[in-house]
């Protein structure tokens, strides 16, 4: 069964005014518009376009509550909400400015800590409520724009360390830009700056004399704890980064200055996706998007735990209870190739994986049609041409630019023919 879907962008501060409309083909509405969300979340669930075929109901979660065996088939009930529910969440997200710095917990986690503030009487719609439901969050993004800019996961220490040197020196008279000349700054003011940068520079390097983890759980905690001393230092790295030219420094204290999480993000890997490529980010990886276009696919949770840049709740215990402090590389998702024209982006959950499929009408130059196995309710959306989408029962449907349909399970699987660039969202089983 193929039931079309729409929804509207959620009109979030840093969101594009214009990025989602070009891709989609549709009206800006003058707005930010920062997420287009396509699933059944209770937070926007997507629009049944005609009622008329799914007995009425008038979205998706009301669909799934009112007939779960028809628009879940038999094996979506997730074990940690205990009710019938579609796990995944697709996004298109447009971000013209830096989300906040945030990471999202593990099941166990997101168990507890909804059962305790169940148990504490905070009322789910509270702005200091963190965790809104007992499910964790993993969540992938696919570069669509020539380059998307974002922050994740801690750094090796080193590499941090040399940051830090560079900063020191800039506050202590001068650095070379690169390619350029030494900047000088005035000796009165330099002496603290670099004082101040120097120590929290000695923070990080006694990581050598003890694991890197707990360091970057100290140096993390002094930070976000606040504090006159930490207000001198993001001064200091402001001032500092302006001589080098850093980012994304610049830009985070232009968005949010004063903020600590300007200097958490000198800990952080800078990451810039080429088009087409992939993060992956699980439970305990703090990160922040900065800017670009992408398809984002999340588990269907909203629990986000917030340490900056952001004047949402933030709750830096409960953070540093869920933060991974171990150093990584950037956590890049690889596509598996199971066919010509189609990629698959599969990670290491049970909830969401995602497929791209690019046709070309002349097969000479690539491939027409496409085929693919569907482990569960799936979601397509199309973001260029014209194709023809069918299944295993059902006749096939005819998606435009811009157009998202719902796939029941017992369709069995989707092929999909003609010219054109689709995102299908599902389960993460056999693809």
């Amino acid at each position: 069964m193929f039931v079309r879907i729409g929804n509207t962008p959620r009109d979030y501060a840093w969101g594009s005014t214009s990025a989602i409309a070009e891709l989609l083909g549709t009206a800006p509405s003058g707005k930010p518009e920062a997420e287009l969300w396509l699933g059944a979340h209770a937070g926007s669930p997507s629009a049944i376009l005609d009622p008329a075929e799914t007995g009425g109901a008038r979205d998706l979660a009301e669909w799934i509550t009112a007939d779960p065996t028809r628009a879940l088939g038999g094996g979506a009930i997730d074990g940690g909400a205990d009710v019938a529910r579609l796990p995944y969440l697709l996004k298109v997200l447009a971000a013209a400015g830096p989300l906040s710095l945030q990471a999202h917990p593990s099941p166990a986690q997101a168990r507890a800590g909804f059962a305790r503030e169940n148990a504490e009487g905070i009322p789910l719609d509270s702005p200091i409520r963190n965790f809104k439901d007992p499910l964790h969050k993993p969540e992938l993004i696919y570069a669509l724009s020539p380059t998307f800019e974002a922050l994740c996961g801690f750094r090796a220490i080193d590499e941090s360390v040399a940051a830090f040197d560079a900063l020191v020196a800039a506050a202590s008279g001068g650095a070379a830009r690169p390619g350029g000349a030494a900047d000088a700054r005035p000796g009165a003011d330099a002496s603290p700056r670099a004082a101040v940068l120097a120590g929290f520079r000695n923070r990080l390097a006694s990581a050598s004399a003890g694991s890197a983890e707990s360091v970057l759980r100290d140096a993390v905690a002094w930070l976000l704890g606040g504090g006159e001393d930490v207000n001198v230092l993001v001064d200091a790295v402001v001032a500092a980064a302006a001589v080098l030219a850093l980012e994304p420094v610049g830009t985070l204290a232009e968005t949010y200055p004063g903020d600590p999480g300007v200097v958490l993000s000198l800990l952080l890997n800078h990451v810039t996706l080429r088009k087409g490529e992939v993060l992956y980010l699980p439970a305990g990886n703090i990160h922040a998007y900065l800017s670009g276009l992408g398809i984002e696919l999340m588990a269907a949770s909203d629990n986000v735990l917030r340490g900056g840049l952001t004047p949402k709740h933030i709750d830096v215990p409960e953070l540093l209870a869920v933060l991974d402090f171990s150093p990584i590389a950037e956590p890049r998702l690889a596509a598996e190739t199971p066919a010509p024209g189609v990629e698959v982006f599969r990670p290491d959950v049970p909830d969401f994986a995602l497929v791209h499929i690019e046709l070309e009408a002349d097969a000479g130059a690539g491939v027409s049609e496409a085929t693919v196995p569907l482990p569960g309710p799936a979601i397509v959306l199309c973001v260029d041409g014209t194709v023809e989408v069918g299944g295993a029962g059902a006749a096939g449907v005819a998606m435009h630019r811009g157009e998202s349909v719902y796939v029941t399970p017992d369709e069995a699987s989707v092929r999909v023919t003609g010219t054109g660039s689709l995102f299908l969202a599902t389960t993460n089983a056999s693809l």
